[in-house]
């Protein structure tokens, strides 16, 4: 039996992370063995997704941020494990491949920005890695002419190292470094535990989503298909060398979602449109919370989030999709799969690390 590939995980122990490593360490159609074993890379490899993740087998390895001024300056100390550019480094060891999906949340635009060019650095450096990973999102200023209502920096940071990236060589041999860009999206979980989630159920029993998205259609992806691309990826290192994958599951409008939502579950459901503005005023003062140590409120950054898919600037190729992955899930299929009942979860691991901002209740229930 051969050597298992080893992949490396930036990132681990969030949404991503779990479903990256889940679809790494999967068997094929056949019952054969899966070809990778999985390093991880986290802040606490004592915290409980990472000690699940050991009792499976993933090597966990802690990464901590050691600028310390930085640190004290912005009296952050929950800075991400990605920036501790000496762990990375020897993380990095003995790896053939490795996927990162680095923590805007954690540290700002800004730092994830510099951490992502420094991770690539110091794969290059690496005498065993062969293919680097960035898991990337839109480029929403890009994509919105660089007009400040579209500015998101969550999607932003990636976007910006995903273009410079693109500057880098990209070799297939057996001593070069292969990049790819996977270009994930907001994930159809998050209609349990995130921006998306139904903010109301009325008396009668109906199923609020309200949303500043009006009539678009908007690409979401089930987190689910991001594991079977990552596998993909990493299975077909020569084609996606020097490739942007810009995947998706479904393209949706909030209208949709609530038939969806009624014809799979038999609950009545209605979409309540309203403006960006509205729609903050459904939460508490939480949204006005700066992100990590950037120079952007919570509500400032998924306002630029909401213009870029109200005005459907995100496009996505789903036929190449399709064509690609056959049995990529629809939002019937996610619902059914997940036994989606509108409740909320916690696979978002912001929530766990960080909490979240409040519901307005006074507002809601009026919806």
């Amino acid at each position: 039996m051969s050597t298992p590939k080893l992949i490396l995980v930036i990132g681990a122990t969030g949404a991503q992370g779990l479903a990256v490593i889940d679809a790494l360490l999967r068997r094929d159609t056949n019952g054969n063995v899966s070809p990778y074993s999985v390093r991880a890379l986290t802040r606490d490899p004592a915290g409980q997704r990472a000690l699940e993740l050991s009792a499976r087998g993933v090597e966990c390895v802690k990464g901590m941020f050691h600028f310390l001024i930085v640190v004290l300056y912005f009296a952050k100390p929950s800075a991400g494990s990605f920036e501790d550019q000496e762990a990375v480094s020897k993380a990095l060891e003995g790896v053939y491949g490795v996927w990162v999906n680095t923590d805007g949340f954690t540290v700002g635009e800004i730092r994830e920005i510099y951490a992502g060019m420094l991770i690539f650095e110091a794969a290059k450096r690496s005498k065993s890695l062969r293919h680097y990973v960035w898991s990337s999102l839109p480029y929403e200023s890009k994509l919105g002419g660089f007009q400040p209502q579209y500015r998101a920096g969550h999607m932003n940071g990636k976007g910006l190292v995903a273009d410079w990236l693109r500057s880098q060589t990209s070799t297939v041999s057996n001593d070069g470094l292969t990049w790819t860009i996977v270009e994930t999206l907001a994930y159809t979980e998050m209609l349990a535990c995130g921006l998306f989630e139904p903010l109301n159920v009325r008396t009668d029993g109906t199923v609020v989503f309200a949303a500043p998205a009006g009539h678009a259609r908007v690409p979401l992806l089930a987190l689910k298909d991001l594991g079977w691309w990552a596998r993909y990826t990493f299975d077909h290192r020569a084609e996606t060398s020097g490739q942007d994958l810009a995947i998706g599951s479904h393209v949706v409008s909030w209208d949709e979602i609530a038939k969806t939502f009624t014809k799979v579950t038999g609950k009545p459901a209605v979409y309540k449109a309203q403006s960006v503005e509205e729609w903050w005023t459904n939460f508490d003062d939480g949204v006005n919370r700066f992100i990590g140590t950037g120079s952007m409120t919570v509500k400032q950054n998924f306002s630029g989030f909401w213009n870029t898919f109200a005005d459907e600037l995100v496009p996505r190729d789903m036929d190449w999709i399709h064509s690609v992955h056959p049995g990529t899930l629809t939002l019937e299929d996610w619902m059914r799969e997940n036994n989606y009942t509108g409740t909320e979860g916690t696979i978002l691991k912001l929530r766990e690390d960080h909490g979240d901002w409040g519901l307005n209740e006074e507002v809601i229930r009026k919806l």
